[in-house]
């Protein structure tokens, strides 16, 4: 039996729904518990609007240690005012209260993973809560300094060495311990959460054609290439020209990608992926993933949202849960 724990995301975003929607097609009492954290009254609205597939009861946070494995767990927190299709104060609030309940239920065993729905960073900065991302929070509730914002798919692995980075801080922070981290993370990740015994893993270029020996930039000579050749032990491989690694395809013969910032993986990762793809935060204690989409304010609400990338994230964590185990 796998202990689920979601988290309801922004109330004004599309969280809400697509969780009820993956509880739907997950809901198997033999299998799993399922333990969602949200409002109250937002849950009663979500269910008005997605009819729920699922017996369910209502708990407070207190009631945490008396979970039904026959039913959908909804632990309450409170009640609260949504603007459906904007971020809002409060809404940054409920969902950061939301991931905060939920790591204390990873951490004390009464829940295996955690799975969360898409945050808001406006909400976030309204709520003066100063996290760009769930991967950052999470880092400093499990005290884990060293983590990797992951991307998890059957098309494709990829990894970030920075993450909500601006470009033009780039190339300051992909220094050789930066590198040299991420590729280890990244290694310990594929063998112990994947079990790949001898994972091969590519390693991008910063500059355009990946530096061209130094003449269009030296980050690729004097950092990742020497990181990259010191790993003698590890099936590392690369610094590999971006453009022409995805346009002919490469990423087919590695378990796994590094790259160097945010878009250089994720425009391919989610043209190939974007209704399936994963994100996960390696090196942590606890597992946890999400959808690898946002909070989709323009269709909140509506009923249309798509919750296949949710249902993804189930299947990830649950075979990363037993593989751990």
């Amino acid at each position: 039996m796998i202990k689920l724990v979601f988290t309801c995301g922004d109330i004004n975003g599309i969280g809400p729904e697509i969780c009820i929607k993956t509880f739907n097609q997950i809901y198997n009492p033999k299998n799993r518990i399922i333990i969602y954290l949200a409002p109250k009254d937002v849950f009663l609205k979500s269910i008005k609007i997605i009819k729920p597939k699922f017996k369910y009861r209502i708990l407070d946070t207190k009631s945490v240690f008396q979970l039904s494995d026959s039913k959908v767990n909804i632990i309450s927190l409170g009640n609260c005012k949504q603007k459906i299709g904007s971020p809002t104060k409060e809404s940054g609030i409920i969902s950061f209260t939301s991931i905060i309940e939920s790591v204390k239920l990873i951490k004390t065993k009464i829940a295996d993973a955690l799975i969360t729905a898409p945050i808001s960073k406006s909400s976030f900065k309204m709520a003066k809560l100063n996290y760009p991302g769930h991967t950052e929070l999470l880092s400093e509730l499990s005290n884990e300094k060293k983590y990797l914002m992951t991307f998890l798919s059957e098309k494709m692995i990829c990894a970030l060495a920075t993450i909500h980075e601006p470009i033009n801080k780039v190339s300051a922070i992909i220094t050789k311990k930066r590198i040299l981290d991420s590729i280890k993370i990244l290694h310990t990740m594929l063998q112990r959460d994947l079990q790949i015994s001898n994972p091969r893993i590519a390693v991008l270029g910063l500059n355009p054609h990946a530096g061209e020996d130094g003449n269009l930039g030296k980050e690729e000579t004097e950092n990742i290439k020497p990181i990259i050749n010191s790993l003698k032990g590890l099936n590392v491989y690369g610094p590999f020209v971006p453009d022409a690694f995805f346009g002919n395809h490469s990423y087919k013969n590695y378990n796994a990608v590094v790259g160097m910032y945010h878009d250089q993986v994720l425009i391919p990762f989610k043209m190939m992926n974007f209704n399936v793809g994963v994100n996960y935060t390696a090196g942590l204690p606890i597992i946890r993933t999400s959808p690898d989409h946002g909070t989709a304010y323009d269709i909140a609400g509506s009923g249309k949202a798509d919750p296949s990338s949710m249902i993804e994230a189930v299947n990830w964590a649950e075979k990363i849960v037993r593989n751990r185990r």
